[in-house]
């Protein structure tokens, strides 16, 4: 998830599908006791402060190298075909709408983190694995441009239910569900509120209503919605777009000079809970240094250095969240959700029908 973009990622995602590469048999764990080095692989928008990865560096004594590689989506499907060679020991970027393309390759060996027992019971998706484990959260949800709304004297859609209502014609904005993730969260939404074969009739009416689509979050975000960004002039004339809850308090903290109050706000009956996952590589050539640095992944310390990196919300319970994130973008309190079964099963057909209704 983003950083300094201000929200949690514009994460892209390619639907291929990949086959499972040979062997998932870990490399003995005696390999790493030569190696002072772990290697992260995860997408683009990886970030920490550097003291406290210091802090982690010092105490455990592993050097950490970092290797970003594209969006979310690239990284995994990157990973899941160098499986047997990989690039390092530790993957963390994996999320719940692409958690079973991951677990189904053999991606990841199982491991319990020390500290697992801290994480919210509702984040731990693979509790008999132990393959994966939750590192954030956020909720895909639409973004309103509040200047729009107050100069035509409009009140913001607050539900999928509104997004389809005539005053909001040719008002949104959304991302491919084939290329983007919070494209596809938003997707995954409306199936879980309005069930499958229902979902398709919504998103006709959407279609009628005049919603655009683009490839990814930047474009959505930086160039189709009318809201500022991060105090820059707005460029397009959508006030309606799928992003982030997080996004409000990102426009505040990264503006110059900081607004009083967030130029953006959140249909909270939009959103869409996705969940963040980092796990020990198969192949790990340093797993007892993985393991480490897993469990620093969900130390106090990093839960909470995490949301002002990354515009994501801590997993780790009493985890102290900056007021930022209280006061100008809380985490949706009833977000739609789903099962990664569920996701599994259908999505790649979800996405084949969207891009037929929509698309074409």
């Amino acid at each position: 998830m983003n950083n300094k973009t201000f929200v949690a990622a514009a994460i892209t995602l390619g639907l291929v599908t990949l086959s499972a590469c040979g062997s998932t048999h870990a490399k003995d764990s005696t390999d790493s006791a030569d190696s002072k080095t772990v290697t992260l692989v995860s997408h683009d928008s990886w970030a920490v402060s550097k003291n406290v990865l210091k802090d982690f560096e010092k105490s455990s004594g592993y050097t950490v190298k970092v290797l970003k590689d594209g969006d979310a989506g690239q990284a995994v499907n990157k990973a899941i075909l160098t499986k047997d060679n990989p690039q390092g020991d530790v993957f963390f970027g994996v999320d719940n709408t692409l958690l079973s393309r991951a677990l189904d390759n053999g991606l990841f060996q199982s491991y319990e983190a020390k500290g697992l027992d801290t994480v919210g019971a509702a984040y731990r998706l693979d509790k008999s694995g132990h393959r994966v484990t939750p590192v954030d959260y956020g909720d895909i949800c639409v973004n309103y441009d509040k200047a729009y709304f107050s100069k035509h004297r409009l009140n913001p859609p607050q539900s999928f239910d509104d997004l389809v209502k005539p005053e909001y014609k040719n008002l949104l904005v959304t991302e491919n569900a084939s290329t983007s993730s919070p494209g596809l969260g938003f997707l995954l939404g409306t199936a879980a509120k309005y069930g499958d074969g229902s979902w398709q009739d919504y998103w006709k009416k959407l279609k009628a209503n005049g919603v655009k689509v683009v490839d990814g979050w930047e474009q959505a975000y930086d160039e189709e919605f009318s809201g500022s960004a991060g105090g820059k002039k707005a460029k397009g004339d959508r006030p309606l777009v799928v992003s982030y809850a997080s996004s409000p308090p990102a426009e505040v903290v990264f503006a110059d000079p900081k607004p009083s109050t967030a130029p953006t706000g959140v249909a909270y009956g939009t959103c869409f809970r996705q969940i963040e996952f980092a796990g020990l590589l198969s192949n790990a050539g340093n797993t007892k240094g993985g393991k480490a640095f897993i469990d620093f992944l969900v130390s106090k310390e990093f839960q909470e250095d995490m949301p002002l990196n990354m515009f994501v919300y801590p997993v780790v319970q009493g985890a102290k969240v900056p007021a930022e994130f209280t006061e100008y973008g809380p985490a949706a309190k009833d977000p739609e959700t789903m099962a990664p079964d569920r996701i599994a099963a259908n999505r790649d057909q979800w996405v084949k029908s969207w891009t037929s209704l929509v698309l074409k």
